[in-house]
């Protein structure tokens, strides 16, 4: 198949022009592309449509990681596009290395929780280490599980155009799916480093084909993680849909950080993408210092907060 191509070739499929998932994903972009752009209302929900509203009207998307309810709320409230419930919860939740231990199970329950909280942003839930990889029919059923049980509006998975007749088969039973292409966290054990990924003109070409081929496959938007500025410039370019960057630089249509990670709760990771909007660490450990001496002087409680 000719890359950039948007025949997608799966068991069961004929070749064809244009795949119902691609079909719908284009129905979607021509009615945003050819409807006047709509004011913006700081309390009107946050769709796909309107995601694709703001690439038309050049306005930058906003998204950040949430794992809880009251952070998602806070998040909600500040007036972000976007909530990711991220596999990153693997890390900076449960303490892992990677994200490769998150399991179903755990990210319906981290899902559940953040939609309880939130009534604007459109909230999106990754699909966890090869709960989308082993089948198209198992896919399907992990992604309904998250629409479902955990109320989530849309689904993420790594990748690129060989599991394009996967989020083609999501696509067409009506759950929205957003594409993760550059740097894919779930594969750290095949690259062996979180190295900038697409240095050289052969992956960057793959990475390009990745992006096309979620397009081609119906794919709302696309996460572009950790590649040159200028590839993800290539790629937000040459996309009808969303590209959402993390270390991507300022090129793409949005940006997404991990939440502690921007809040400066976790000390030990330094990137360089990441801007450091607080330093909730220092205030926390000083808090938490006030507290306990507070309890060991006899100083808390007082007589004005007792009963």
């Amino acid at each position: 198949m000719p890359p950039g191509g948007s025949t997608v070739r799966g068991k069961g499929h004929q070749p064809r022009d244009v795949t119902p998932g691609a079909e719908r994903g284009r129905v979607v972009r021509l009615f945003a592309m050819t409807r006047p752009a709509q004011p913006p209302k700081p309390d009107r929900k946050v769709t796909t449509l309107r995601l694709q509203e703001m690439k038309v009207a050049k306005e930058k998307i906003s998204a950040l990681t949430a794992y809880d309810f009251l952070t998602a709320r806070l998040l909600d409230q500040s007036g972000i596009d976007v909530i990711l419930v991220g596999d990153s919860a693997s890390m900076v939740f449960a303490g892992n290395d990677t994200t490769v231990p998150m399991k179903m199970d755990e990210m319906v329950y981290h899902v559940r929780v953040v939609t309880r909280a939130v009534k604007r942003a459109l909230v999106v839930a990754d699909m966890p280490f090869m709960s989308y990889r082993k089948s198209p029919d198992e896919a399907l059923g992990n992604a309904a599980r998250l629409m479902q049980d955990g109320m989530a509006e849309a689904v993420k998975v790594e990748g690129g155009r060989s599991i394009a007749p996967t989020v083609e088969r999501i696509v067409d039973a009506g759950i929205p799916v957003m594409g993760h292409v550059g740097l894919q966290p779930q594969s750290i054990h095949t690259y062996g480093t979180y190295k900038t990924r697409g240095m050289d003109e052969l992956e960057a070409e793959k990475i390009i084909d990745s992006a096309r081929a979620f397009e081609a496959a119906g794919a709302f938007a696309v996460v572009v993680e950790k590649v040159p500025m200028d590839l993800a410039r290539r790629i937000t370019e040459m996309l009808k849909i969303p590209t959402i960057g993390i270390g991507a630089g300022l090129n793409c249509d949005g940006q997404i950080l991990v939440t502690p990670d921007m809040l400066g709760m976790n000390t030990q990771f330094h990137p360089r993408f990441v801007r450091k909007y607080a330093k909730l660490s220092e205030e926390m450990v000083k808090a938490f210092s006030h507290y306990h001496q507070d309890v060991k002087g006899r100083k808390f409680p007082t007589e004005a907060e007792s009963y």
